[in-house]
């Protein structure tokens, strides 16, 4: 005898038996659109598996009956956009960068290009935003230690700062006066303190004296005698407020005792010309250049 079936009293439709805290679950159909919604897209599956990649196999997916690859596809989207830049590099190659900057489509294309390609290979040192960290220049400010122009920043970016591969490289070091023992440690402090000095900040005024001849004999055929620095030589200017390494007594003390020998790699060889006068170009836009 087959089980009596168990019907809601309010809605009249049989239950399925399950109760949860006094709720009697129904036994409706499902909606006959959602099942042939549910069934359309069951086709729509085997079908799609069959006309474009889906099965894994054991070194590469099948590859569908319309041979379909999103790799390819891809591949081509690329050397689309490759010949697209490619047009415009062969223009600007031809160019002066004063003709450059005077073209908007040629600067818009020089800037967006080249903010890519700094992202990709200088932001590690000199920080996304370009705004460096010590030891690494701060390339949104007007203090320059090679100068600001786009051909000199051109210039330092295709042959670097004592880059050992590139003999166009530029090259500076500030000796180490202490620990080569060319200063002894009170000469150094009173050359600290005139640097202190001419940087205006708070010193010791009887030693800054004895260290302005110090300064004389020993730093200014770099820095100058008045201590502006010299950009042929990459000396930098110690009497504004912009410090690479630091401007405290501690730091200015450090960088005498150890000396400072920076490097940035040359990058002509490893990037097309092209993409380095985009580089150029873009530094020289953000704001700091001459």
């Amino acid at each position: 005898m087959a089980d009596k079936k168990d019907i809601d009293e309010l809605s009249g439709v049989e239950t399925t038996g399950h109760e949860w805290d006094g709720i009697r679950e129904l036994n409706n159909p499902l909606p006959r659109w959602w099942l042939w919604t549910f069934y359309g897209t069951v086709i729509w599956a085997l079908v799609y598996t069959i006309a474009f990649p889906a099965w894994p196999m054991v070194t590469r997916a099948t590859q569908g009956l319309l041979g379909y690859d999103s790799r390819v596809e891809l591949e081509e989207t690329l050397a689309e956009a490759e010949k697209a830049r490619q047009a415009f590099r062969d223009r600007m190659a031809q160019m002066s960068f004063d003709e450059i900057r005077a073209d908007p489509e040629l600067m818009r294309f020089a800037q967006n290009s080249g903010a890519a390609t700094f992202r990709a290979f200088c932001s590690q040192c000199h920080g996304a935003g370009a705004d460096g960290r010590p030891g690494y220049p701060n390339l949104l400010d007007d203090d320059w230690l090679w100068g600001g122009t786009v051909e000199a920043i051109y210039q330092t970016v295709a042959h670097g700062i004592r880059s050992p591969d590139d003999p166009d490289t530029r090259f500076g070091e500030m000796p180490a006066f202490g620990r080569d023992g060319l200063l002894a440690a009170a000469e150094i402090r009173a050359v600290a303190e005139h640097v202190l000095k001419i940087s205006g900040q708070p010193h010791d005024p009887a030693l800054a004296e004895t260290g302005a001849a110090l300064f004389a004999d020993n730093c200014a055929s770099c820095h100058g005698e008045d201590g502006k620095g010299n950009r042929d030589l990459g000396a930098p200017d110690l009497t504004d407020a912009i410090w690479l390494y630091g401007g405290s007594r501690e730091k200015i003390v450090e960088t005498l005792v150890n000396g400072r020998a920076g490097m940035m790699p040359a990058w002509s060889g490893r990037l097309p010309d092209a993409q380095i006068r985009e580089v150029a170009l873009y530094v020289h836009s953000l704001g700091g250049g001459e």
